[in-house]
């Protein structure tokens, strides 16, 4: 039975970071799909619309054999400004797009957690809820909601978080999935230590996971890759061609694409057959032990953001790409989790595997980590038959770990800075109560104590056994 996605893309970097999901997705489905079938693989993410009658009729899977027509993506598409939707429709991609399945403004949040979700929230409440029914409608078998937006701005984190709380409202059986991008340090948006905190509260407790994605991470990834094909001889790509093989190329396409090519990988066991295929809903279950802590890192090998990946990733071993993925440099976030705590931690490969050759890297692997005494044993497999076009295989680590505690504090430390002196919070005490940021803290820093309370927790606490006194008698 198929089992579908449906995706809901909110703000411009949420739109961004879907269009080229999209782009991937196509492209992989082209590679495995040489008969131009509409198959489960492709029902996943993708509706065959038959566009010669009104209105648009959805065509059935049925024995997965019939001729794909028109494909419309499962997607709810939500910015606040016209821009970035314009420009995606007026692209190679827009036929994919629905474009009844569309929400704009023209004006925007103006980077304004509060406008977001206390304005337009409200403002498209209606809407949106009808553009989601009508998209979870045309599902067989809906598995999972999938956010993408970032915290930093004022549509992706107000709009988004107020969109997250409507599903959890509406659709309290359907896990809820985010891929949410954190704001750098450096953050060209003044107000973003606001907006960050106040969606990350949402995040906690309206999400069922969420995937951290750092700005500043995919930065330094993307220039590393950058430099790494500079210096290889014979195989140099312009700076420019990460993601797009023309001069059309824009600066954040490369992190877009690790962002996309993540999502892709996530999502791989619900599209193709494998000996360990893992559904979204098992990543919550093996991988979230308490319901608010729910934040995994990510980190993927080959991690390259080019489309071109055979010519982007050198050759690497299946032991060689176990070794990376829990190194710092391929996480999805600035954090080191081999100094931390393992919760659980799941291992995606992809690919011309074996079962054994997993078990193996598992067993060599583990002896490095540090596993919370209660879940020894928390390694979660999957096994997909197909790797990404042009490799023999990759792999994806999901991790609960520690080491997350460190990206909130960080974040609480840039809210502190701005709200002890009160700054630009009259922007946001137009639309909000005040108590909206204390509260958002509390939320916050009770996370933060929930995962330093796991750190170093490897070993049991000792049991204190009572001594048997002697009996006397008189």
């Amino acid at each position: 039975m198929p089992r579908e996605l449906v995706t809901i893309q909110c703000g411009q970097c949420g739109n961004q970071v879907g269009y080229r999901f999209w782009d991937l997705a196509l492209r992989e489905h082209a590679a495995y799909n040489a008969k131009g079938v509409y198959d489960e693989a492709l029902s996943s993410f993708f509706r065959n619309v038959d566009t010669g009658v009104q209105p648009y009729r959805n065509l059935p899977v049925g024995d997965g054999s019939g001729s794909i027509r028109t494909l419309k993506a499962r997607s709810v598409i939500v910015d606040m400004e016209c821009g970035v939707i314009n420009e995606m429709l007026k692209g190679p991609l827009g036929d994919v797009l629905d474009t009844s399945q569309l929400i704009s403004d023209v004006s925007g949040a103006g980077n304004n957690w509060a406008h977001g979700h206390h304005v337009y929230g409200p403002q498209y409440h209606d809407a949106i809820l009808e553009k989601i029914r009508a998209t979870v409608e045309a599902c067989e078998s809906l598995q999972s909601f999938l956010l993408l937006h970032s915290i930093g701005g004022g549509t992706g984190s107000g709009v988004g978080s107020y969109i997250l709380e409507l599903l959890a409202d509406e659709f309290p059986d359907v896990f809820r999935f985010t891929a949410s991008v954190f704001p750098s340090e450096d953050d060209d948006v003044i107000t973003s230590p606001y907006n960050a905190m106040l969606s990350l509260a949402k995040l906690v407790e309206h999400a069922d996971c969420v995937l951290p994605i750092e700005n500043q991470a995919l930065i330094e990834i993307v220039n590393r890759t950058d430099a790494k094909l500079a210096a290889a001889p014979g195989a140099a790509v312009p700076v420019a061609a990460l993601g797009h093989h023309d001069s059309r190329a824009k600066p954040f396409d490369g992190m877009n694409g690790i962002a996309a090519s993540l999502l892709l990988s996530l999502t791989s066991s619900m599209r193709f057959d494998g000996s360990l295929n893992v559904d979204l809903n098992d990543i919550t279950m093996n991988l979230v032990p308490f319901p608010r802590m729910h934040f995994l890192l990510s980190a993927m090998s080959p991690l390259t953001s080019s489309r071109d990946l055979a010519r982007a990733a050198a050759p690497r071993t299946l032991d060689q790409m176990f070794g990376e993925v829990f190194s710092r440099e391929h996480q999805l976030i600035r954090a080191d989790p081999r100094n931390h705590t393992y919760l659980a931690c799941g291992l995606l490969v992809r690919g011309a595997a074996t079962i054994s050759d997993i078990n193996r890297n598992v067993s060599r692997i583990k002896p490095t980590l540090k596993m919370v005494h209660w879940n020894n044993e928390g390694f979660k497999l999957g096994l997909c038959s197909r790797p990404p076009v042009g490799l023999p295989y990759s792999l994806l680590c999901l991790a609960n770990n520690t080491a997350i505690a460190g990206t909130f504090s960080t974040m609480k430390e840039r809210f502190d800075k701005l709200y002890k002196r009160r700054f630009y919070t009259h922007h946001y005490e137009q639309y909000m109560d005040a108590s909206n940021f204390t509260d958002s803290v509390e939320v916050v820093e009770d996370l933060i104590e929930s995962y330093q309370s796991m750190e170093g927790a490897t070993q049991p606490p000792p049991v204190t056994r009572l001594k048997p006194r002697g009996v006397s008698f008189t």
